[in-house]
């Protein structure tokens, strides 16, 4: 670890939530309404233990817990808190509790790229001996790279994501292999008078420094320096610049390019507006529910490339578990649970959410749930995780405003404002900006 990482440990670890106004009596009082004893007319006797998730909002995700309740056979219960819909929210709650040492957090659902924040911070433990077997076992390795830091698992991955190039194969014979073929095919679209826009995430949110990080990967270019604290961009950041322009400024771009998120792009294309889109899995299933009529026009190819395909967006999300639970053998215990097969099935199966775990992609429900499966396992082996550094959510905030909009990118300018400002943001505290 350097220096400057050991540094923003001891600042982090200790920074007070300055939000909340709990006194240390407070806390204690809450600490034993968790995991404090019972007192009856037949003596003292132990509480069943109470395990809190905190998970993004997911339709189907009580049954996992239902189910894990069951198999925990009394020795814990699970009990199911809500985190806000949208991603910042969610974290700001977890680290404003999390730098009070809350003791009410328990289990974690974690984005993908918190991992390295939370633990150099010291607010998620590693995963070590039998849980950290068990939670390698059979996990994908791309997944399962975004929940280590520093050579220690802090976290056991529970869905992963890719994004593909989705199209319609009645206006798209081929699917193109690259950015500027997209562009080509658009404005021979646009010239027959058809449908020819192409959907992209281009709003001012993570989603543009998704679209960045992959275009600079396929240029065989990084954000940042493999250490995670230098930055590197450079050619390959000027080559994805240029592409990003050029997109934005050509006949495939939405007139709402700049305002679009993942919920736009796939309504551009299920209105009958896109001839195509970059997106996550989740759109077969809405393509289904929503436009049963397109769904048998609706394929899907590798993300495009520079030179040919490219390297595809990696998301999903991890369990991790509080450093201030109080009952953290139980914690492990539930995550193991709420991400073994059987509930990554589940999730997969009724909420779109791709498994980490290899074997469920041959379960037979996947099969129709997922005709894409094999498209997504092939993208997982290139895909382009996003920069792993404690300060990831700085990095992130400031590239999405430099880029935004995509369309007054000026490649070598746009550059040297990334470096400064990312430079900048490595050497911050990089908790809440």
């Amino acid at each position: 670890m350097s220096s400057r990482m050991r540094r923003a440990r001891s600042r982090t670890r200790h920074r007070p939530s300055g939000t909340s106004g709990r006194t240390r009596a407070g806390a204690l009082a809450l600490a034993a309404a968790l995991g404090g004893t019972i007192v009856g007319c037949g003596g003292e006797s132990a509480r069943r233990p109470t395990v809190n998730l905190y998970n993004a909002p997911q339709e189907n995700i009580g049954v996992l817990v239902d189910r894990c309740n069951r198999l925990a056979r009394g020795r814990y219960t699970i009990v199911l808190n809500t985190l806000p819909r949208d991603a910042d929210g969610q974290r700001e709650q977890l680290v404003r509790r999390l730098a009070a040492a809350d003791p009410g957090l328990d289990v974690l659902g974690l984005d993908v790229t918190w991992t390295a924040e939370l633990a150099e911070a010291g607010w998620i433990r590693p995963w070590t001996g039998e849980y950290e077997r068990r939670a390698r076992a059979g996990t994908l390795a791309k997944p399962l790279e975004t929940a280590v830091w520093e050579g220690r698992l802090y976290a056991a991955p529970y869905n992963t994501n890719v994004q593909l190039l989705w199209y319609r194969s009645d206006l798209i014979p081929e699917p193109p292999r690259t950015w500027e073929e997209l562009i080509r095919t658009s404005t021979r679209l646009a010239a027959q008078g058809k449908p020819h826009r192409g959907g992209i995430t281009g709003a001012r949110y993570e989603g543009l420094v998704v679209w960045f990080n992959s275009l600079i990967q396929s240029a065989g270019g990084a954000i940042l320096t493999p250490d995670g604290e230098r930055v590197q961009l450079g050619a390959p950041a000027l080559t994805a610049l240029g592409v990003m322009r050029a997109f934005a400024r050509s006949p495939a771009a939405d007139p709402s390019l700049s305002s679009m998120r993942e919920d736009d792009v796939r309504l551009a294309m299920e209105s009958g507006r896109a001839a195509y889109q970059i997106n996550w899995p989740f759109v077969y299933a809405s393509m289904a529910a929503n436009r049963p009529d397109m769904l048998r026009v609706l394929k899907w190819a590798p993300y495009p490339g520079i030179t040919g395909p490219g390297r595809a967006p990696l998301g999903g999300a991890n369990f991790g578990v509080s450093a201030y639970s109080r009952h953290p053998r139980e914690a492990f215990e539930a995550a193991l649970c709420l991400r073994d097969a059987e509930s990554q099935k589940i999730a997969a199966v009724r909420d779109g959410l791709p498994p980490t775990i290899r074997a469920v992609y041959d379960e037979p429900e996947m099969a129709r749930a997922y005709p894409m499966r094999q498209a997504i396992l092939d993208a997982l082996e290139t895909a382009a995780p996003r920069p792993k550094t404690p300060t990831y959510q700085n990095v992130s905030t400031v590239t999405s405003a430099v880029l935004s909009p995509p369309d007054e990118i000026v490649p070598v300018r746009t550059e040297a404002r990334l470096r400064d400002l990312i430079g900048d943001a490595l050497s911050s505290k990089g908790v809440l900006p």
